[in-house]
Order: structure tokens, then sequence, then C-alpha cells
């Protein structure tokens, strides 16, 4: 008899892989450290992290090939190589004072196995909810979105214990150990592993009724839309959570030590954002819930224009943030009642170099325009002009979505 495993086991361990990778978005944690002992400067040392973001979004795209080929085990094994190694030779790079190996080791090493080890638990994880499609994906990128929470203080009393080149050998190793034993756990459903009531419903969260390729995904109006949404959704949540704290200094009268403890609690609400608003997209629908974050997203940006009240401000930028965490939870979901999950790891793999070109652009557009006009009105202005394009398009998805069903009911 062929043992049946369990959904939710399998869901732990993608949530437990995404805690590990997750680790990335603690950067700021060895920043000046790093650059007090090697002498480097502060923005030479970030753009390490930059370049992890950029080699996350555009491996994803090839990572997540492998995923529908080989399986999401392989994949899972491959990003605990990748990211266990590149966090180790990353302590290497500031031992020997290399530069460019910091750069080879976190940026390049540690950004594929990010990458990899993103697509890794998501596609699978949905295949095996096909019921409840928001809240798996919204449990797994959680899990990505809280592990700074975590990395952060274990981090700081580790560079204290054992030093700062020692931590990066110690939580290598740990990285490896653990991401390479959940991997082991990541598995897709076999045809007997899910009840039919379950199954059933897999038909009835879909848009389309579809089972596309990847590359039959890539040609259709619906995936340039998405793109595009996920892409502005990106470059305002990412825009902002580079500069939350001196944004908050300057256009309110919050002191450095209040704007220190916001940005620990915007944090959360970039968590819990992920699970809740892909919950909620479990009921409304996946359309509605990305036209609902852009309304929001643009509400909140005019309250940063127009309210000083640190506290308002403060509050603005947490939902704001929960906007940004939904993004990446809702997307997956999104992408397989569209589009089907007969691919699903390539195509989110794909969609996300949305997340590489988005992590360029909008951390250095807000600061670019700081420095030349030294203030953050006319970017929070842009922001809120791409952020009523993305709306449009979602509300135009949407019709299309309406048409279609609207048709196959004639047919």
């Amino acid at each position: 008899m062929v043992k049946t495993r369990n959904r939710y086991g399998v869901a732990l361990a993608g949530v437990v892989l995404h805690l590990m990778i997750g680790g990335v978005y603690a950067w700021s944690v060895f920043t000046k450290p790093i650059a007090q002992q090697t002498g480097w400067k502060e923005t030479a040392v970030s753009f390490a992290f930059s370049l992890a973001i950029f080699f996350l979004g555009m491996s994803a795209a090839f990572m997540g090939r492998l995923v529908e080929k080989f399986g999401p085990t392989v994949t899972g094994t491959i990003s605990s190589i990748c990211y266990g190694s590149g966090i180790a030779l990353t302590g290497l790079a500031v031992q020997s004072h290399q530069l460019w190996l910091l750069y080879l080791a976190y940026g390049v090493i540690g950004g594929l196995g990010l990458g990899s080890g993103y697509v890794t638990p998501v596609s699978t994880i949905i295949r095996w909810f096909p019921d409840k499609r928001g809240l798996a994906t919204g449990l797994a990128i959680m899990g990505f979105g809280f592990a700074a929470l975590l990395t952060g203080p274990v981090a700081q009393h580790l560079m204290a214990v054992v030093g700062l080149a020692n931590t990066f050998y110690v939580l290598g190793i740990f990285y490896f150990v653990v991401m390479v034993i959940a991997a082991q756990f990541i598995k897709k459903p076999r045809s007997h592993e899910l009840p039919q009531a379950i199954a059933a419903n897999a038909q009835r969260v879909s848009l389309t009724g579809q089972e596309l390729t990847a590359n039959q995904a890539l040609k259709t109006r619906t995936f340039a839309f998405l793109w595009l949404m996920f892409f502005i959704n990106i470059t305002t949540g990412i825009g902002l959570v580079s500069a939350a704290s001196p944004m908050a200094q300057n256009m309110t009268t919050m002191t450095a030590a209040a704007a220190a403890v916001m940005v620990g609690i915007i944090g959360l609400f970039n968590g819990f954002g992920r699970l809740a608003w892909a919950t909620l997209s479990d009921y409304i629908g996946r359309p509605l819930t990305y036209s609902l974050i852009f309304v929001l997203d643009i509400v909140m940006l005019f309250i940063l224009l127009f309210f000083k009240t640190p506290l308002i401000f403060a509050l603005a930028l947490c939902l704001l943030m929960s906007c940004y965490g939904a993004g990446f939870s809702v997307i997956p979901a999104y992408l397989g009642d569209v589009f089907g999950t007969k691919q699903l790891g390539a195509i989110h793999g794909y969609i996300l170099t949305a997340w590489a070109a988005a992590g360029m652009v909008g951390p250095v557009l807000l600061s670019y325009t700081h420095q030349v006009l030294h203030n953050y009105y006319v970017t929070l202005v842009v922001f809120v002009i791409i952020d009523a394009l993305a709306m449009l398009v979602s509300v135009m998805i949407q019709k299309d979505f309406v048409a279609h069903r609207a048709v196959k009911g004639v047919d």
C-alpha cells in the first residue's frame, strides 16, 4: 500500500525553506559592521543586497522550469547548496577584504539560491491546496517576509559572540542543513493523495478553465498585464521600504528612535499582509483583491503627501507595506487561476523577473529624486500615477474574465 503524505506537512516544509532564504531581508544588520571591518563604503556593501535580489528574480525564471522538469526536491536541494555556500563565502569575503568576492558570494551565488528556493515550494503547495490557493501561498510567502525578524536578533547575537566572519560561516552551515532537510519533504501530490472533493475545487477557483504551458502563457495579454501590475506593486513597496525611516523623519516630526520602531512595525505588516490578503483572495477572488490593493495604495500615498502627523503617517506606511507583501502572496494563486497548474512553477518564475527589475527601479528612483530635489513629494506623486495605471490594468483584466465567462456560458 502506497503511503499518503500529509499536505500540511508539505506546506510546513515550504514555510521552513522560505524562513531560511528570507534572511536576505536582514542584510541591513550586516551593512555597518562589514563597512567598519573592511573599510568599504556602506553603499558598496548595500549593493550586494540589490545584486542578490536581481539574481533572485532573474534566476527564478529558469529555476521555475527546473521545478517542473526535475521536481521541487531537486531545486530545493540546489537552493540549499547555493544559498548556504553563498552565505559562508560571504564570511570569507569579509575576512579576506575582497569586495568582488562579496558580490560573487552573496549577490550571485546567494541570489541563485534565493531564486531556486523561492519558486520551489510555491507551485507545489498550490497543487496540494487547489481549494485554498491563497491561504497556501500566503503561508509560504509569509515565512519569507517574517524571516528578517528572526535572523536580525540571531545575527546580532552571533556577531557579538563569535565575530562577524564566523557569523556567516555558522549561518551558512545552518541554512544548508535546515534547507536540505526541508527540501526532501517538498513533493508534488500523487493522483491518490488529494480527496476527490478537494481536487474538484480546483476547477471552481479557475478563472479560465485552461491549463497552459509556460510558453503559451507568456504569449497572452493577461500575462503582460499581470507582469506590469506586479512590477508596479513592488516598485512602490520596495522604494518606500528602502527609505521609510529618513522619509518619516523628513516629512513629519518623527524622531530617529521612533522611526526605527516604525520600521520594525511595518515589517510585521509586510509579513501579516502576505497571509491576510492572500486568504481574503480565496473568498473575493484574485482580480478584485489586486484592484483593492492598488486602491488602498493610492489612498495611503495621498495620506503620506498631505498628513504630517507621525501616527497617521506611520499607519499609512504600515498599510502600504501590507499591500506590498500582498503582491507576492496573491500573484502565484492568481497565475494558477488564470493559466492552471500544469507548469505553474515555470510561469511563476517568469513573473518574478518583475521583482528583479523593480528591485533596481524603486530604490534608485526614490533616492535619485530625493538627492536632486531634496524632498520625497515628486516620487510619491509618481507612485500615485503608476499605481493608478496598475489599478486600471487590474480592472481591464477583470472585464476580460467577465467577457470570457459570458462567452463560455453562451457556448
